[in-house]
């Protein structure tokens, strides 16, 4: 069973993930010496990412930010996840931080996956992994019914990033596998208002499947327990 935390408004929701955000980096600081941040792109977020960069006690130095996933495009794109981190996110106190890119700058995203997968595999357990949803029930960029969602779903993937090419959305993309996704020590999933949790509803319901509803196979699995951040 997903925890739910359940806010009054959006604004609330966005100080309180910002709050648990640099509480947890502070922590893998204190005992790691370095704090890792995965986030995701769209409107969802960008109230949180302000609210986050506001945090002076944070030792931003020593934090790695990077993304779910990204569309291939380059960084200076009006639909570029990464501009959308370092306008909003990587701001403030904020501008410090460390940033691994999912762009490569190579002509695909085939080859883009190629080229950073040992990379992305090779660091350490992020220490949280906060994902958005779709209406169509897609994460990170997992979408339904799409060629590469069998292998970006698959627990045991030997790879951290795949090449996604959506039939329903705009730009070819770059995502993160699950199995790279649940390598980390808090899993969050972002949404706000009661459409988004009526689809998370569905997608876990008995009569769902993954290959649909991709979200079902981040919320059902036991590897890491997936906590929901939630306002209407």
């Amino acid at each position: 069973m997903n925890e739910w935390n359940r806010f009054d408004s959006r604004a609330t929701l966005d100080q309180e993930l910002a709050r648990f955000a640099a509480q947890t980096l502070a922590e893998a600081i204190e005992t790691r010496g370095h704090g890792y941040l995965v986030v995701s792109g769209g409107s969802t977020p960008m109230g949180f990412f302000q609210a986050l960069s506001q945090n002076q006690s944070l030792d931003w130095s020593k934090v790695t930010v990077t993304l779910a996933d990204e569309r291939w495009v380059a960084p200076d794109h009006a639909d570029s996840n990464e501009a959308l981190v370092y306008e909003n996110l990587l701001q403030n106190a904020a501008t410090s931080a460390q940033f691994a890119s999912l762009y490569s700058g190579d002509d695909t995203p085939e080859i883009g996956a190629a080229t950073l997968d040992a990379k992305f595999s090779a660091l350490p357990t992020f220490d949280l992994v906060i994902l958005g949803m779709g209406g169509d029930a897609h994460t990170a960029s997992l979408f339904p019914n799409t060629p590469a969602l069998t292998q970006g779903l698959d627990p045991q993937s030997p790879h951290a990033l795949i090449a996604v090419h959506p039939t329903t959305a705009p730009h070819a993309r770059i995502s993160m596998t699950l199995a790279r996704l649940l390598r980390t020590r808090n899993l969050l999933l972002h949404i706000t208002g009661t459409n988004k949790a009526e689809v998370f509803e569905q997608a876990i319901a008995a009569e769902s499947h993954a290959s649909d509803m991709p979200i079902r196979a981040v919320a059902l699995q036991q590897q890491t327990p997936l906590q929901v951040y939630y306002a209407d």
